[in-house]
C-alpha cells in the first residue's frame, strides 16, 4: 500500500506525498540519480471515475473546492496563456508514451458519486483495514474511490508518517466465475487543519521543523482543505501511473518514489528546501497558486517528475 510520509527531518519541508519514508532522499538527489524505472505493470487507462467518500462533517464549501479540483483535470476551457490544472494532468501522459503499454487507451478522470458518511459509521479512529473498508463503498469498475475523512477523524500513522495513501484493494466481477477477482484503485486524504497542518498542509502553515518563513495564504481560503488538494493530486499521479505497485516508481516497492513524490516541495521554479518556489498570487485574497481550474479555482499544485528529461517539471 503506498502512503503519504513524512520528509521534514531530511528535507526540511512539511508536506504529505506518497509512499515515502522518513528517510527519503532529497528531490534534487533524486534527479540527478536515477529515473523513474517502469516495471512493466498496467497504468490506469480510459474513462476513470473519480468517487468521493466524505467520512465525517465537511461543509458544503469544502466539497466543492475538492469536486472542482477533480472536474479540473480534464477541464476543457482553462484561460488562455496560463498555467491550468487539465495541463498539470498531462505531465503523465509521458509516463504511459514511454511505458510498454503504448496502445492502451489514454486516461481520462471525471467525476463520479459522492458518497456521505457524515455519523462517523465506523467511529472516530480508523485503522488501513478500515479506510479500505470506506474505499469498496465506492463503485470498484473503472474507478479510483478517494476517501476524505474529516478535521478530527484519526488514522494509523496519520501527521506522524503521512497525510495520505493510495493502493488497491480486490473484489469479484458480478456475473463472473466464482472466484473471479479483480483490483481497484483508491486513495486517502486526511484533513489536517486541526492535528498537523505544519506536516500535511505545508506551505500554508508554518513548518514543523526547518526554515521558519511565513506561511502562504491558501487560494481557497482553507488551509485544511487546500492541503488536501496537493495530497489529493500527488496521490492521483501516483495512482494513474503507478496503479498496482508494477508501473512507474523508484525504490522498494513497499515505499517508492513516484511521478510526484519524488518532487517533494517543489511548487515553483526556484524551489529549495523550505521555500515552495516562484508562485502566482491571486489579487484579490493574496493566495499563491500555480494552477487555474474550474469555476474560477485556484490550485497549489505539486511538481511532477518528468521521466524524459529526468527532472521536476512545474507549471510556473
Amino acid at each position: 500500500m503506498a502512503s503519504s510520509t513524512s520528509s521534514m527531518i531530511r528535507f526540511f519541508i512539511a508536506i504529505s506525498l506518497i509512499q515515502i519514508s522518513a528517510s527519503r532522499m532529497l528531490s534534487e538527489f533524486v534527479q540527478d540519480q536515477t529515473q523513474l524505472k517502469y516495471h512493466n505493470g498496467v497504468l490506469l487507462s480510459g474513462k476513470i471515475s473519480v468517487n468521493l467518500i466524505w467520512y465525517g462533517k465537511f461543509k458544503p464549501s469544502q466539497k466543492a473546492i475538492v469536486s472542482d479540483f477533480i472536474n479540473s483535470l480534464s477541464y476543457s476551457r482553462p484561460q488562455v496563456g496560463e498555467p491550468s490544472v487539465s495541463t498539470w494532468w498531462k505531465g503523465t501522459e509521458k509516463y504511459y508514451k514511454l511505458s510498454s503499454k503504448k496502445k492502451s487507451t489514454p486516461l481520462f478522470l471525471n467525476l463520479g458519486k459522492q458518497i456521505l458518511d457524515e455519523n462517523y459509521s465506523l467511529g472516530k479512529s480508523l485503522t488501513n483495514k478500515q479506510i479500505l473498508q470506506l474505499a469498496s463503498k465506492g463503485e470498484q469498475k473503472n474507478a479510483i474511490n478517494v476517501v476524505l475523512t474529516a478535521s478530527d477523524v484519526t488514522v494509523d500513522g496519520f501527521c506522524m508518517s503521512r497525510c495520505g495513501t493510495h493502493g488497491s484493494g480486490s473484489a469479484v466481477r458480478r456475473g463472473e466465475a466464482k472466484g473471479k477477482n479483480y483490483k481497484f484503485a483508491y486513495i486517502w486524504v486526511g484533513n489536517s487543519e486541526t492535528q498537523c497542518p505544519g506536516h500535511c498542509a505545508w506551505p500554508f502553515h508554518q513548518p514543523l521543523y526547518g526554515p521558519q518563513s511565513p506561511p502562504l495564504i491558501a487560494p481557497n481560503g482553507d488551509v485544511g482543505i487546500d492541503g488536501m488538494i496537493i495530497n489529493l493530486a500527488s496521490l492521483l499521479a501516483g495512482t494513474a501511473t503507478n496503479p498496482f505497485g508494477n508501473g512507474y516508481f523508484q525504490g522498494p516497492a513497499e515505499a517508492p518514489l513516484e511521478a510526484a513524490s519524488a518532487c517533494t516541495g517543489v511548487y515553483g521554479k526556484g524551489a529549495y528546501p523550505g521555500y515552495a518556489g516562484e508562485l502566482l498570487t491571486d489579487s484579490v485574497t493574496g493566495g499563491s497558486y500555480n494552477a487555474n481550474g474550474a469555476n474560477g479555482r485556484k490550485y497549489l499544485l505539486p511538481a511532477l517528475y518528468d521521466p524524459s528529461t529526468s527532472a521536476c517539471s512545474t507549471l510556473v
